[in-house]
């Protein structure tokens, strides 16, 4: 397993940005426990609706949040009160801050030691969201604002964890643009254009192409509009009968380990969809997910790919390996990653671009 210093990528282990920790779903008030940015951590929702995660061990003696069925403080239904969680070792009390406000045995002040680290989340479009920053300093960037959740027309992503996949993220981030695998791999066709536009902490692909299935050959291409928002938030449009918008998000749980998950939104004619318009945008979520399989069998079983052999048609791999670095460099230092990668890059061997075309 590849590390981020085998890419040679920065200063940091893990990148700065906003990344998925969970569904809506996955936050009850039961403490779940959770690992990312190679961090055991808690994840609860409080009794106002909040969700709140923590650092997973209680700085008293060590005890796991999360972790446990049988003490009576959680049989008793004490272990989450209000937006507050309790050790289930000697029921210290903990505060969404993250600082003990209670410690229910002892009479002495509470040691300002008695503080658990806490991220912020924000739920949005039926996903939990922080932002993690080694330096610790404030997003840089908007999270984005997902505008079809609950709008007329569409049918909303159900977001599924596929899992974790022991590669690095660098690997998935390669994909961005990655035009050499689209027709063995996911059988793109009489690719009309290939662009990757990099601004900033965003880099798009747009790919005009037929597909081998889905339409056929000599059928009217489709545009897939494709972009990250930062390191860790992959988002897609395509049009169609059923224009879509596909999630695809990745987050790193160790040096070398990411999970996974995926969605779909769906829009259809009604400004309400009725129950044959959510099984049609289902039937094309579940098409969408069996196409990113085809990547993800890919990335299980590679090995590290440190540096690629190349090849003109290829992609413009260097350059988004030099626009990922941003994310693992101290953010004073983001400008001058853009300086080197900012514009469009056009990769050769299409209708548009053929290769006898000149610059």
């Amino acid at each position: 397993m590849a590390t981020t210093a085998d890419y040679g990528l920065g200063e940091f282990t893990y990148p700065r940005g906003w990344f998925m920790i969970g569904t809506s779903a996955d936050a009850t008030t039961t403490p779940l426990a959770v690992r990312y940015f190679g961090q055991d951590m808690v994840l609860y929702r409080g009794q106002s609706g909040r969700v709140f995660l923590v650092e997973a061990y209680c700085p008293h003696m060590g005890t796991h949040l999360a972790r446990n069925t049988t003490s009576y403080v959680v049989t008793d239904g004490k272990h989450v009160e209000g937006d507050n969680i309790r050790c289930p070792y000697h029921a210290w009390r903990f505060g969404p801050d993250g600082r003990c406000n209670e410690i229910p045995y002892s009479p002495a002040p509470i040691p300002k030691a008695a503080c658990l680290k806490s991220w912020s989340v924000i739920e949005r479009a039926g996903c939990l969201w922080v932002w993690h920053d080694t330096e610790g300093g404030e997003p840089d960037y908007e999270l984005p604002a997902f505008d079809h959740a609950g709008a007329a027309h569409w049918v909303n992503w159900n977001v599924a964890c596929l899992g974790e996949l022991a590669c690095h993220p660098q690997e998935i981030i390669d994909n961005i643009c990655d035009k050499g695998h689209l027709e063995p791999v996911h059988g793109s066709i009489d690719l009309v254009l290939f662009d990757n536009v990099f601004d900033g902490h965003v880099v798009r692909q747009i790919l005009t192409a037929g597909h081998k299935t889905l339409a056929g050959s000599g059928a009217e291409p489709m545009t897939n509009d494709t972009w990250y928002t930062g390191p860790g938030i992959l988002q897609s449009t395509m049009v169609g009968e059923y224009p879509s918008l596909m999630l695809i998000t990745h987050t790193p749980v160790d040096d070398g380990l990411v999970k996974v998950w995926y969605g779909l939104a769906v829009k259809v004619a009604a400004a309400e969809p009725g129950e044959a318009d959510v099984a049609a945008a289902r039937g094309y979520e579940e098409a969408g997910r069996l196409a990113f399989a085809q990547d993800f069998e890919i990335w299980a079983h590679k090995r590290p790919c440190l540096q690629p052999l190349a090849v003109p048609g290829d992609g413009p791999f260097g350059k988004v390996r030099i626009w990922y670095r941003q994310f693992f460099n101290p953010r004073a230092r983001a400008g001058e990653f853009h300086a080197r990668v900012n514009g469009v890059v056009t990769t050769r061997g299409t209708q548009r671009d053929p290769w006898g075309k000149v610059a």
